[in-house]
């Protein structure tokens, strides 16, 4: 163990870009114990099963290790029962884990102050959903109306402010640091953590030369409108990687050129961002991680002009971007990608000044202040379920 840290991530109950963020910090800080509020093996990476993972009250409750959401209420209160055994914590947050009691010092790691305090709408989206997913927003949503916002709001910013050190992984997630809590962070972006140093496997029924997105089906995600200008566009297919509550929503909508894969494991999405003309991605992200990724394949991307891709994609270097999340823009900015001839060189020498050596020194630069930390080789990425490269959403 190193001595004097332990980590902590608010729920590992997904496969999303914080969950990879999250094994890399880990990666960086081997034989730490990682703290969380609830684990379930099935839905997220097998990675986190081979952690020294300590979980609280609430993961015995099968029910909210599959359906998070159902748990947001009762999370300040799961946090605040877990005492830590360290004297320095970094904290893998998007609300939650920065809350942890007992260490002697907090270096915090924000993906974005919590969505569901600070962001309702966009969380909850305007398309609740079927079964579970559906009610499960409906709650948080009646939860926000029956006052639970204000003193979840000031137990947030209570535990933010006790916090020595904020890192922020965006310019975008600084900003919103400084408007929620006041605080000025550091940014420091994750790197990539898909590369092409891997095996790779075809996917079946599928022609090289696609369109893709590689997001969570939630409303906010925006894929319905990808869907829409791909169904506009004749001779353009598009391939969906990723699963959600908008799945079925999303199947109504796609036309016969549009795949949706649901889940693929690494290998797969190796072959995927490799036979792909170039990645499309509409949502407003926290930080552009599925550039990135593409990126280290030499592919290009289509992205929105906002939030975190501002970070990661510069224009007409490794993408384009599109400024409205609408069919039309979007189709354009496609007509665009695929008219010019890009550099792959140049693309991947543009993902190289995001790498994971760069990520794990700064970190432990930061928690170096605190405790002694040993030196390391970040550990390559390894296979694993890919639902979703970008940022995720708590």
């Amino acid at each position: 163990m190193t001595a004097g840290v332990v980590l902590a991530h608010y729920y590992a109950t997904q496969r999303g870009g914080a969950e990879r963020v999250a094994l890399k910090i880990a990666d960086a800080f081997p034989g730490s114990p990682m703290y969380t509020t609830l684990f379930d093996a099935e839905g997220t990476f097998p990675e986190f099963g081979g952690l020294d993972l300590r979980t609280g009250s609430l993961n015995k409750y099968s029910l909210l290790r599959q359906h998070h959401r159902l748990a947001l209420p009762f999370l300040a209160q799961a946090v605040d029962a877990q005492t830590l055994d360290g004297g320095v914590l970094v904290a893998s947050s998007t609300g939650w884990a920065h809350g942890y009691n007992g260490a002697d010092h907090t270096v915090v790691y924000c993906h974005a102050p919590a969505r569901w305090l600070y962001q309702t709408q966009r969380y909850l989206g305007s398309h609740a959903g079927p079964g579970i997913h559906g009610r499960a927003r409906q709650m948080a949503s009646k939860a926000a109306m029956a006052g639970l916002m204000s003193p979840l709001r000031r137990w947030d910013a209570r535990k933010a402010q006790a916090a020595d050190v904020y890192l922020a992984n965006s310019t975008v997630t600084q900003r919103a640091i400084a408007e929620v809590y006041g605080i000025e962070a550091e940014v420091l972006a994750p790197p990539p953590a898909l590369l092409p140093d891997g095996p790779e496997c075809a996917v079946a029924g599928t022609t090289p030369g696609f369109l893709l997105c590689v997001a969570r089906l939630l409303p906010y995600k925006n894929v319905d409108v990808i869907i829409e200008a791909v169904n506009a566009m004749p001779d353009v297919e598009l391939v969906v990687v990723g699963a959600g509550p908008d799945r079925e929503r999303l199947l109504q909508l796609a036309g016969p050129r549009v795949q949706l894969l649901g889940r693929v494991d690494d290998d797969e999405l190796r072959w995927l961002y490799r036979n792909c003309s170039a990645l499309v991605a509409a949502s407003y992200e926290d930080y552009g991680l599925s550039p990135l990724e593409a990126g280290a394949f030499g592919r290009p991307s289509v992205v929105l002009r906002e939030g975190g891709f501002l970070d990661t994609v510069i224009d007409g270097v490794n993408g384009v971007f599109f400024d409205t999340p609408r069919s039309g823009a979007i189709a354009d900015s496609i007509r665009e990608v695929l008219a010019w001839s890009w550099e792959s060189d140049r693309i991947v020498s543009h993902v190289d000044r995001f790498s994971a050596g760069r990520f794990v020194n700064r970190l432990h630069e930061v928690v170096g202040r605190f405790a002694p930390v040993p030196v390391t080789i970040p550990a390559q990425p390894r296979p694993r379920e890919t639902e979703h490269a970008g940022q995720l959403v708590a």
